[in-house]
Parts: C-alpha cells; sequence; structure tokens
C-alpha cells in the first residue's frame, strides 16, 4: 500500500485523568482497533480537539479523529515516536471485547474516529479512514477482517457507530473492512515527490548540530526555542523513517522551512569555513549533506 499517501497529524491533548490518563496500553501495540464516528455531524477533527481538551465532568476520548482534510491524533498511538496511550473509547462493564479480544478496549486498542456530517466530505474522510485502519493493520500485522471492530459490534444495546456514518455515505461495515483489506493488499506506491533522508546523516545532523543547540537553549532558560529545536529533531527523524529508538517508520517529506534552517544555520557556514582553509573534501560533504537535505524536502539541488 501507498504508505506516503497522508500525513498523519500528531497534536496530543493535554494529560488529565478524564480524557488522556497518560497510561500506556496494557497490550504495549495496539492488540486490535475500534472503528467509531463521532456521533457530532458537521464537527471537525479539529473540533473534536478542542472538545477534549477542554472537556470536564466525565470521562471520554479517542485517540484518532478523522474527517476530509486531515488525520489527527489527539493520543499518542504508537504510529509515531511516543508510545501507545489509553482513551475512554469503550465502556469498562461491555463484555464483548474481552470475549472477542481477551481484554478491555481501552486497555488495548485504539479508538479511530470518523467525522462527517454537515460540510465535511464523505467521500475525502471516508478514504483517509480506509487509509488510516489500513496503515495500523499494516504496521502491527493485523488482519482488518478480525482485528477491526465497530463501537456497535461491542456495545450494540448502546451505540450505532460507525455503521450510522458509514450509512450517510452508502457504505457498510463489510464494505469498510474490505476497503482497508483491499487497500493493504495494494502494492503499487505512488511515487514520492522526496528522497527520504539516510538514518546516518539524521543522526549526524541532530548529534551535531540540533542537540547541542537544543541543550544550550534549555540550559538558557529559552523553553520556546529549546521546544522548537526538539520538534526540528523529531522532523528530521520522521524525514529519515526512524524514531527516537532507531525503530524503522514510513518517512515523511521534511518541511522545507526545516531543511533551510540547517542549511543557513549550520551546514552553509560550515561549507565556507571548509573553503576557507582549503579543504575541497570538506566543501563537497557538506555541498552533497544540504542537497540530501533539500531532497528530503523536495526542493531542487544546488
Amino acid at each position: 500500500m501507498d504508505l506516503q499517501k497522508y500525513n498523519i497529524e500528531r497534536r496530543y491533548i493535554d494529560k488529565r485523568q478524564n480524557v488522556r490518563p497518560g497510561l500506556r496500553l496494557v497490550s504495549g501495540e495496539p492488540g486490535f482497533f475500534v472503528a467509531h464516528d463521532t456521533g457530532n455531524p458537521g464537527a471537525s477533527a479539529d473540533n473534536h480537539f478542542k472538545y477534549f481538551q477542554d472537556l470536564v465532568g466525565r470521562s471520554a476520548s479517542a485517540q484518532v479523529f478523522i474527517d476530509d482534510k486531515k488525520i489527527l491524533e489527539i493520543i499518542p498511538t504508537g504510529t509515531g515516536n511516543d508510545a501507545a496511550e489509553k482513551a475512554w473509547h469503550v465502556l469498562y462493564n461491555v463484555k464483548t471485547d474481552n470475549e472477542r479480544y481477551g481484554d478491555d478496549a481501552n486497555d488495548i486498542a485504539i479508538g479511530i474516529e470518523l467525522c462527517y456530517g454537515g460540510n465535511i466530505n464523505f467521500a475525502a474522510a471516508y478514504d483517509r479512514y480506509v487509509w488510516y485502519l489500513a496503515y495500523c493493520c499494516k504496521r502491527w500485522g493485523k488482519n482488518p477482517l478480525v482485528h477491526i471492530a465497530s463501537h456497535r459490534q461491542l456495545d450494540p444495546a448502546r451505540k450505532r457507530d460507525c455503521e450510522q456514518a458509514l450509512a450517510l455515505g452508502g457504505k457498510t461495515l463489510k464494505d469498510l473492512l474490505y476497503d482497508v483489506k483491499t487497500t493493504m493488499e495494494d502494492k503499487t506506491p505512488a511515487p514520492l515527490d522526496f528522497a527520504p533522508l539516510s538514518s546516518y546523516l539524521a543522526r549526524t545532523l541532530i548529534d551535531t548540530y540540533v542537540r547541542p543547540t537544543w541543550q544550550a537553549e534549555r540550559d538558557a532558560g529559552n523553553t520556546e526555542a529549546a521546544a522548537h529545536y526538539a520538534r526540528l529533531a523529531d522532523n528530521i527523524r520522521s524525514a529519515a523513517g526512524v524514531d527516537v529508538d532507531g525503530n524503522s517508520l514510513a518517512a515523511i517529506k521534511l518541511p522545507k522551512s526545516n531543511a533551510q534552517e540547517c542549511i543557513i544555520r549550520w551546514l552553509s557556514p560550515a561549507w565556507f569555513a571548509a573553503r576557507a582553509k582549503g579543504n575541497t573534501e570538506g566543501k563537497q560533504h557538506f555541498n552533497n549533506f544540504a542537497n540530501a537535505l533539500r531532497a528530503a524536502a523536495g526542493m531542487p539541488q544546488e
């Protein structure tokens, strides 16, 4: 399947017991996936981020919200650098999840919500929903016909999702599961418009330049600047398709602003210093390094 088709945005709500307790899944990685819809027609992924960020008075949440514009993880799922965490998306006193999967959904499953209705384009949202479920099944070696359950299947006395949203688009749960299966089996990924950064160059850039700068800003009490360099390091790892522990992930295009910042701040001065010393090999090294960053951002080489 095309692992680069959509970007996964990770913007996490604050840790609070009623929405994001900050506890890892008991299973470590997801054991199965619960297909929800929001039950809130017209509300986008961003709307739901704000809702759960501000929610008080009751316990509820899910890890992922998908509309026609984005795939938004509001609680870590394990697809990025952060380990998968619990969310409160299926009641604990429901036994169907235990009977089917051997444990409670909140403890071992990821809740994935489809945003629908209003001005949300169903076809575009559904395509992202299918792709994300396929991405997760592919990543953790799960069979979508076995390891995807709708909320209605787990709690039929109370819930109608995600079937109620699917029906509005002329789809059934069976359609969803087989669409996920077909997406996983597609062996002709679209060509990339960027070249993933090598893990060696990513590690060199972070160890030599980014981490020392982050450390200096942190020691100086410049929390905003330190946070910027922490994000920069994460983006560089993502461009190389690795997480902070060196595990392989799908590479993501490096933002152009990140490539330009690294080149202007560090590589260009290093190139000029090499030239001043008559170090031809050093000049070539830094030029190649800069071009690798440009390629990782889909920019022309120089």
